[in-house]
């Protein structure tokens, strides 16, 4: 093969109206499915993950159990930022100070005698126990331990103490960042107003936002989740579009509830966490208040990509969609299979496609196609044989697979021929053959020689009988110097009829030979071959033809000689 060749695939054109218009809908549907995605996903653009950091800040003071609450008393911020904690709800132990004292009561604390275990620390107890059951109050005994006394009530208030916290606002400061466009942008965009307030209709873009209303556009009421706690998510969508035909990039707000309650609230309720202010009292005595304090956790949570037209992206998207119109031929072939309930009848007209689409042809195995390829053909068979095998034995020997051979039907073939009708391929095999001990074992004509190489040793027949060299059929078109003649100077009409050497005729008789008895495919005839007894009789007829001639040239020559040197004596 040139290395400036180019090579494409058959194809098959059905003309058919139903088919035709079938092929140009599905193609049709796939290219307006693609410009639907290129544009509305925007798949010409270099898509980048959004860089994002966010601050900050609550506001809001009320008035609690006769205590003021302002941010530095109720917000826990996170150490990134991206959170904040914002107290709802506490349970406050007042001048607590080691020492001894009965245990809360409780399902896993309240005993009988010598129910407490001295030295044992339960995972839900507030000290180490003593040993002891006494008296909590006049109804339940419960296991003495040494702890911060008096120790923590389990009862939460109801409603929450913090439960106006609701009203409290929070500005959340968040810049973003595209490194591959270098574009940076905030969330305070310049129309932004220090009173302004989020609302998804009349302000979707405000950065400041009311508790309350954050619980209320993700489902949930503030004062019942206030109670035991809970974790919200606030969610900040950049998706940008920087092109500068069709630019922008603004954020979009939404919110949901992050803990699960069904599952969280029967094991481990709400959200919660304990604190302790230590100080001295007036006897110099450590002592402490432990707060208990639910709450509700914000996480701040960014998204987005943001994007920019690159040529080399809409390229690899239109190649990648590009194999979506062979959908069409898919559905087309499936429908042609369809044409008849049985497809494997002779009428069927999937076999009639399959016959115009598809070429057939015997594959050799996959651990052998590296060797030599060879086809055969006997007189005496209708078929084709190609043997694909290392040879262990004569080439007449080796079984191969059975190609069909096509049948001969023009009568262009013999116009040049001479009474065509008269020949008889074969003449009656009735002869009783027997075999000389000259003959090689794998002859079954009895004209082959002795040939040592495996590929060589095959016969004209696979079984006993009449030579095909004794056709008139071989003598006329393959030993006919005429013929080869003719053929000859058809491929080359200057070619010098009267001086062909031997070579040229028995290479164009094997050739005559090959396309008689295998036809005229090129894939067969480059790998077909001669029987033993027509390469000798081709060597044999040309070579003592050549030879005679050469003779006869020869002693021409020799006369011309004599009778030019007679003359010259008698001038003399």
């Amino acid at each position: 093969m040139s290395f400036c060749e180019y090579s494409t695939d058959k194809e098959l054109r059905i003309r058919s109206v139903p088919l035709g218009t079938l092929k140009w809908v599905i193609s049709a549907g796939v290219f307006l499915y693609m410009c639907t995605i290129l544009f509305t996903e925007k798949r010409y653009q270099r898509k980048e993950t959004v860089i994002s950091s966010v601050h900050t800040k609550v506001k809001g003071v009320l008035e609690a159990n006769s205590s003021i609450w302002d941010p530095a008393e109720y917000t826990v911020p996170s150490p990134d930022g991206s959170s904040f904690f914002v107290v709802t709800n506490v349970i406050k132990t007042e001048n607590q100070k080691e020492g001894i004292c009965p245990e809360f009561p409780h399902r896993k604390t309240i005993c009988s005698q010598n129910m407490c275990k001295k030295g044992h620390a339960d995972t839900y107890s507030n000290g180490i126990q003593t040993g002891l059951c006494v008296e909590f109050n006049k109804t339940y005994k419960t296991c003495e331990v040494r702890a911060w006394c008096p120790v923590e009530s389990r009862s939460t208030p109801e409603p929450a103490i913090l439960a106006s916290a609701e009203n409290f606002t929070v500005l959340i400061k968040n810049t973003i960042h595209f490194a591959t466009f270098g574009f940076t942008r905030k969330n305070i965009l310049p129309e932004y107003n220090v009173t302004c307030k989020y609302n998804k209709v009349t302000a979707p873009r405000c950065p400041i936002f009311r508790l309350g209303d954050i619980l209320s556009e993700a489902g949930e009421t503030f004062s019942q989740v206030a109670i035991l706690g809970g974790i919200m998510g606030i969610e900040i969508h950049w998706n940008c579009d920087l092109d500068p035909w069709a630019f922008s990039c603004h954020p979009q707000y939404n919110f949901r509830r992050l803990d699960d309650k069904a599952v969280d609230e029967s094991l481990f309720p709400g959200l919660s966490f304990r604190f302790a202010k230590h100080y001295k009292a007036p006897d110099q005595t450590d002592r402490r208040t432990l707060i208990k304090a639910y709450g509700i956790r914000f996480d701040i949570q960014v998204y987005g990509t943001g994007g920019q037209f690159r040529f080399l992206e809409l390229v690899i998207f239109i190649g990648s969609y590009l194999s979506y119109f062979g959908l069409a031929t898919v559905v087309i072939d499936l429908i042609v299979s369809q044409y008849y309930t049985c497809c494997c009848s002779p009428k069927s007209g999937q076999k009639y496609y399959d016959e115009q689409k598809y070429k057939e042809i015997q594959g050799p195995s996959i651990l052998t196609s590296c060797l030599d390829l060879k086809f055969i053909s006997y007189v005496d068979q209708n078929y084709i044989i190609m043997v694909d095998k290392r040879l262990k034995k004569s080439l007449q020997e080796t079984n191969g697979h059975h190609i069909q051979r096509k049948k001969f039907t023009s009568s262009k073939f013999f116009r040049w021929m001479e009474d065509p009708a008269g020949i008889e391929l074969l003449p009656p095999t009735s002869k009783d053959f027997t075999k000389d001990s000259a003959v090689p074992e794998w002859c079954r004509c009895l004209k082959c020689h002795k040939e040592k190489g495996f590929e060589d040793q095959l016969c004209c027949r696979s079984k006993k009988g009449e030579c095909i060299t004794n056709s008139d059929m071989f003598k006329k078109l393959v030993l006919d110097r005429n013929t080869l003649a003719y053929i000859l100077q058809y491929n080359d009409p200057l070619l010098n009829i009267h001086s062909l050497d031997s070579k040229k005729l028995v290479d164009c008789a094997e050739e005559q030979y090959i396309q008689w008895r295998f036809g005229s495919n090129k894939d067969i005839m480059c790998f077909s071959k001669v029987p033993s007894c027509c390469k000798f009789k081709i060597r044999n007829v040309f070579n003592s033809e050549i030879e005679e001639t050469a003779l006869d040239e020869k002693t021409q020559s020799s006369s011309d000689a004599s009778r030019k040197a007679l003359l010259q004596h008698h001038h003399k």
